[in-house]
């Protein structure tokens, strides 16, 4: 019985030692492999983010899982739990909810997995680092030049993004500061559209209805804005509109000289700061908790 119950012990630990082996084997590789959990692909300045993550990533050698929440708080949180089940190194996540991806962060430094934020922020959980624009100073922007064009003097509407969001919070702030300067500007109307095309369309519908006089509208993002035109040139009123974010479409609209302007992020260029702040987390090095990337004004 005992020489069967040495047997038995030395079996395991061989069978221990071999899986320890096969599993710092994996890890020695080099290849960090990197779980992205987008907010949605159906907006092209996601889209651009991606592209340059897995650019950037494919570059240096790094595996990415993406994921996909098409604009779901509740989708984006089962998605990370898969993500994280499937053993990422790192966790890049584009909240679709600051206040919901809490959990789903939370169970990420369960596990010990690094997480870092991109464009939206996230309302608690441990994040090593955000990277982002910084989007107060985007807003402040986008007023000044709106107070040049209608003289610092005249009706503008806010069209918001998704509420709970650091991107539509922070956007909205750095405008109604800079508004707030002009004595002679006022904020007619400030409602949410969803930083969707389709819903800054009718929102902006409503309020040409409600309002008589209105000389520009900020939109938290182009897609809001490209909604915005259609709607004022559905009532065949002429009205200033700044975007944010600079999308093509958005851009060619600023062209056509049917958009007055659009502050431009760089999507692509935050995807690929992700994957090089990923690989300093992996490789234990000091990063900064907020890394802000340029913003420019189109127009």
């Amino acid at each position: 019985m005992f020489k069967k119950l040495v047997t038995l012990g030395l079996v395991l630990l061989m069978a221990m030692g071999l899986f320890g082996c096969a599993k710092d084997g994996a890890k020695d590789d080099g290849k960090l492999k990197i779980g992205f959990a987008v907010s949605t692909q159906n907006n092209p300045f996601f889209v651009d983010m991606k592209n340059g993550l897995e650019a950037k990533a494919e570059e240096l050698g790094f595996e990415v899982l993406t994921v996909d929440a098409q604009d779901d708080a509740a989708k984006q949180l089962s998605s990370i739990e898969d993500l994280i089940m499937k053993g990422i190194d790192v966790l890049v996540v584009n909240p679709v909810d600051g206040d919901a991806v809490v959990t789903a962060i939370e169970s990420a430094n369960n596990s010990n997995i690094p997480v870092i934020t991109v464009d939206r922020g996230a309302n608690g959980g441990e994040v090593t680092a955000h990277i982002a624009s910084d989007n107060v100073a985007g807003g402040v922007m986008a007023a000044d030049f709106i107070a040049e064009k209608i003289n610092k003097a005249g009706k503008v509407v806010e069209l918001e993004g998704i509420a709970g969001t650091s991107a539509a919070r922070d956007r909205g702030k750095g405008f109604n500061q800079g508004i707030d300067k002009y004595d002679s500007i006022e904020v007619v109307a400030s409602q949410p559209a969803d930083f969707n095309r389709a819903k800054g369309m009718t929102v902006m519908e409503n309020i040409l209805q409600s309002q008589r006089e209105i000389d520009a509208v900020f939109a938290h993002n182009d897609s809001m804005a490209l909604g915005a035109m259609e709607a004022i040139e559905g009532a065949g009123r002429d009205i200033i509109i700044v975007g944010f974010d600079a999308i093509d479409d958005a851009v060619q609209a600023v062209k056509d000289g049917k958009i007055a302007a659009t502050v431009a992020q760089q999507p692509s260029l935050i995807g690929e700061i992700a994957v090089e702040t990923a690989q300093k987390i992996a490789n234990e090095e000091v990063v900064e908790e907020f890394i802000k990337v340029p913003l420019k004004l189109v127009k």
